[in-house]
């Protein structure tokens, strides 16, 4: 961009990057607290996000930054790992988004069926919710949905006697500020976040009244927070279990990230998103993130449309917030001390309760019963067992409902009104499936009649049904009967064989 051309767009992609930053600096905090880490480890992916990503992407209104729908995963990952084998994971699976990018695979990111997507979401805002309420009363959550689920009550109980209810109510006070001003935010004033103006009520409230409760742990230098990536331990990536970790990582960011490019380029007519750009720019970032020991990104929905909604048209607005964040935390990390982490947890489980999207879940039944069965079978497998086992389990419903579609096949054996005639009509799929019944519709035609097969109504015919076509005509030829398949308007008998030569072979490949 020349430099008249910055100058006068600057003043306002930094009034556009103030906005993000200050939706973004207690996001950061809380995702990480959610993951299981340092709040600070969020702060450096935001400003890994913002300077770096932001400055690659090929989504320039894109925000990146740690995401809500990655917490679940990486605070599983530490749990059963460590938080040193994060660095390697995070490297790895930066590497194949980095990969996939370059082979411009972008798009087949995008394939994912949205009701595993908005169900996979579903399922991890439960999941925040049901662990950030523990957090909230500051205690630690449990290791699982369920865990959490059973053991609130408990929580609940020890936070009576040991003061936990004031931290508790801190984060119901976050929740009440951010969904009042959700609702009855003044126009004039629709830049401010109600995140940060529900967390800084709540500091405010905390310190005035000196409650004993939990307060944010940030490092007075930034440095202390990075915990750089051992060589050595780069050869335990030969662990299977951690291959499938990186690929989960890798792919479970990609798609929120891409899906999130494509939102975002229907909120404005400016540039629109180039996704494998995009996506060779957050594998960047994500092994940026794993060689210094800090949070996964993704592409970030929140982010992004307080972006374009403060008025941001350049990646500057971006790269900025990332500056901010970096000078904020440089300059000011004894304010973040003050932070109450009751109320990040209540910011949290305002956006655990805004993943689970119920007008999303409605309107999938425009489209039958099955996307709303994948979307609530994809969230409570998720809640019940965990990330991965609950977006296969989606996966698989999707393909088993695509492969019911394929196999769907009406056979019908109709008279024609000359004698001796009949007309074999399939309407479908003709897959090696539906052999066994299209044998048994052949079993009933009389000797001696003339058989014509129309492929018109067909989407798809395999070899295994031509073939038994091909068969009958041959066993039934001594009887009189033969066989004829019409395709857009050609007309090939058949003496004694089934040609898939010619057209006819060409239409059943083409159908």
């Amino acid at each position: 961009m020349r430099a008249a051309q910055l100058k006068s767009v600057l003043p306002r992609e930094l009034l556009a990057s103030v906005v993000v930053f200050l939706v973004a600096l207690p996001l950061c905090m809380g995702i990480a607290i959610a993951s299981g880490l340092p709040p600070a480890k969020g702060l450096i992916t935001g400003i890994i996000g913002g300077l770096v990503v932001g400055w690659l992407a090929g989504s320039p209104l894109q925000v990146s930054g740690p995401a809500a729908g990655l917490a679940v995963l990486v605070f599983e990952l530490v749990r059963q790992h460590g938080v040193a084998m994060l660095g390697p994971i995070l490297l790895l699976a930066g590497l194949l988004q980095l990969l996939a990018g370059r082979l411009r695979l972008g798009c087949w990111f995008r394939v994912t069926a949205p009701a595993v997507v908005y169900g996979m979401l579903a399922g991890i805002g439960v999941l925040i919710v049901l662990s950030q309420v523990h957090v909230m009363l500051d205690a630690a959550p449990q290791a699982s949905g369920l865990d959490n689920l059973v053991g609130f009550p408990q929580a609940l109980a020890q936070a009576l006697p040991s003061l936990g209810w004031q931290a508790g109510l801190l984060g119901l006070a976050t929740i009440a500020v951010m969904w009042g001003w959700d609702k009855w935010r003044p126009q004039a004033l629709r830049f401010i976040p109600g995140a940060l103006l529900g967390v800084g009520l709540a500091t405010l409230a905390s310190l005035l009244l000196a409650l004993p409760v939990k307060r944010v742990e940030v490092p007075a230098n930034l440095a202390e927070a990075i915990d750089w990536l051992r060589p050595a331990d780069l050869l335990n990536l030969a662990d299977p279990n951690l291959l499938i970790a990186a690929f989960a990582v890798a792919f479970i960011a990609s798609a929120e990230t891409l899906l999130s490019a494509a939102a975002v380029d229907r909120m404005h007519s400016g540039q629109r998103s180039d996704f494998d750009r995009e996506l060779s720019a957050q594998g960047v970032g994500n092994m940026l993130c794993g060689l210094l020991g800090a949070l996964p990104m993704t592409g970030v929905i929140v982010r992004s449309s307080a972006n374009v909604q403060a008025g941001a048209q350049t990646r500057y607005s971006t790269i900025f917030h990332g500056l901010w964040l970096l000078g904020f935390v440089l300059v000011l990390s004894s304010v973040l001390q003050s932070i109450p982490v009751a109320s990040l947890a209540g910011v949290l489980v305002y956006t655990g309760f805004k993943l689970v999207d119920l007008k999303v879940f409605r309107g999938l039944g425009r489209y039958g019963r099955m996307p709303m069965l994948t979307y609530a079978v994809t969230a409570l497998a998720i809640v019940f067992s965990d990330l991965l086992t609950g977006v296969l389990i989606g996966f698989a419903l999707t393909l088993a409902k695509l492969a019911f579609k394929a196999s769907r096949l009406k056979i019908s054996l109709i008279d024609l009104a000359e004698e001796g005639e009949m007309e074999l009509r399939l309407v479908g799929a003709a897959t090696f499936l539906k052999v066994p019944a299209l044998t048994r519709v052949l079993a009933t035609i009389p000797p001696a009649t003339t058989v014509h097969v129309p492929l018109s109504n067909l989407s798809y015919i395999d070899h295994a049904c031509l073939e038994l076509l091909e068969d009958w005509n041959r066993a039934n030829s001594a009887k009189g009967s033969r066989l004829v398949i019409e395709t857009r308007g050609l007309k090939r008998r058949l003496e004694g064989r089934l040609t898939t030569t010619s057209g006819v072979g060409a239409a059943a490949a083409r159908g």
